[in-house]
């Protein structure tokens, strides 16, 4: 297939979703499946929503996988995180809700998502969740990970 033929929004004009979007993640075949090798991106200027207050939160979204047959695009990724400008959620719904979003997308062998969120009333919440797949190595290196978390 056809890289065109898998991706419909990069070299096209942009749309921004005024709302929570993740019908916009695209995704591509990984031409070295077979190689574990890192993926990160840092997306230094999330925003979203209090839902209490409605107030903006402000966070740096890291976002790091290992993938196996599928990649996420990253303009897909980049109109997705900024779908979450008007979306009202809490810093540890955020981050659980982007891993859960990629991992249905693209199934990788192993992503961990982190929000660095700066102070609101002088308390910074740093959000972390992570997967990986059932029953292979990186179930256990996901477990490793997490508890050795700082």
């Amino acid at each position: 297939m056809e890289l065109n033929d898998q991706l419909s929004l990069l070299g096209r004009k942009t749309e921004y979703k005024q709302t929570y979007a993740p019908e916009v993640l695209e995704a591509f075949d990984n031409k070295h499946p077979d190689n574990d090798y890192w993926v990160r991106f840092n997306c230094p200027e999330f925003t979203s929503l209090c839902p209490i207050t409605g107030q903006p939160d402000f966070a740096e979204i890291r976002i790091s996988y290992l993938p196996a047959v599928k990649m996420v695009e990253s303009k897909s990724l980049k109109l997705y995180l900024f779908s979450f400008r008007n979306h009202g959620a809490f810093h540890e719904d955020c981050v659980n809700i982007i891993m859960k979003d990629l991992i249905a997308l693209m199934q990788p062998k192993y992503i961990e998502v982190t929000g660095i969120f700066t102070p609101r009333g002088g308390i910074s919440i740093y959000p972390f969740a992570n997967y990986g797949q059932l029953g292979t190595p990186y179930e256990a290196m996901a477990a490793q990970r997490l508890i050795n978390h700082q």
